[in-house]
């Protein structure tokens, strides 16, 4: 594989395993990302997916195999230069912040690595970043609110503007609508349908549990289970009743409706 083949790759893994107290999280897993995908990691609760994000975010090391993110392997490349490149929003991050900081606050402080701190000598133009992200995410009403006191949409919607800060080239989300009523979902699905048709936004992978959390703009499916790449590829091909009954173990139905997708289980005979 030469030079500019490995260049538009944004992230490849080959082979790549995660052994925890002599069971496999993630089991062999071979998966390339290209330049301005859009994946999605669908399985059950337990099946590795969020495993392989911690990978892809350079956080967790494969046990065996090759990771290489970016361009830079890792094993081999300081992963505290390689981090500022890659946006995160997930559970995890909402724990570490300053349940003080306002919503603006919050966002500003990506641009400079901190998740705590507060100066004065933020520059105007990261300000006027941090308001434009805020702003396509819905959530210009709350600049001032404390993120402790925000509903959990409101944090998920601050936690991606506060990702897209470092001007990342690989965003990665974890459940961006867990833990949401419908209409929050709906609200968070259309803006990440917005941000995932933008061509100059970042490549991106998201880890669901549900096809309807897909947003519009998606190009590509990873299903996984007990750790085991079921499918990988272009989400028309590899979105099917077929594949998602055999990820979730029980027969499902899956359809597409202009451009978003449901699943049901079949009637219990």
């Amino acid at each position: 594989m030469g030079d500019s083949a490995l260049m538009s790759d944004v992230l490849e893994l080959e082979d790549v395993s995660v052994v925890r107290e002599g069971r496999a999280l993630v089991d062999q897993v071979s998966w390339s990302v290209k330049e301005g995908e859009r994946w999605v990691i669908l399985g059950p609760n337990g099946a590795g997916k969020t495993t392989l994000l911690n990978v892809a975010s350079s956080y967790l090391f494969p046990s065996t195999g090759t990771a290489t993110i970016l361009g830079e392997t890792l094993g081999k490349v300081d992963v505290f230069e390689l981090r500022p490149r890659i946006g995160m929003a997930g559970i995890a991050m909402a724990e570490k912040l300053p349940k003080r900081q306002t919503v603006l606050q919050t966002v500003l402080t990506a641009a400079y690595g901190m998740t705590a701190g507060w100066h004065e000598d933020y520059e105007d133009v990261d300000e006027q970043r941090a308001r434009a992200f805020l702003d396509r995410l819905g959530m210009s009403d709350y600049l001032d609110r404390k993120f402790g006191t925000l509903s959990e949409g409101e944090r998920k919607r601050t936690l991606i503007a506060r990702a897209l800060m470092t001007d990342p080239e690989l965003l990665l989300l974890d459940e961006p609508a867990a833990g949401l009523d419908l209409g929050g979902r709906e609200d968070l699905v259309r803006r990440l349908g917005r941000l995932a048709k933008d061509p100059i936004a970042p490549s991106m992978i998201m880890v669901t549990h549900h096809v309807e959390e897909i947003a519009p703009g998606f190009t590509h499916v990873l299903m996984i289970r007990q750790g085991k790449v079921l499918a990988a590829g272009p989400l028309e091909l590899e979105l099917t009743s077929r594949n998602l009954s055999h990820c979730f173990g029980l027969p499902l139905i899956v359809e597409q409706n202009g451009d978003r997708w449901t699943a049901q289980g079949l009637p219990l005979s």
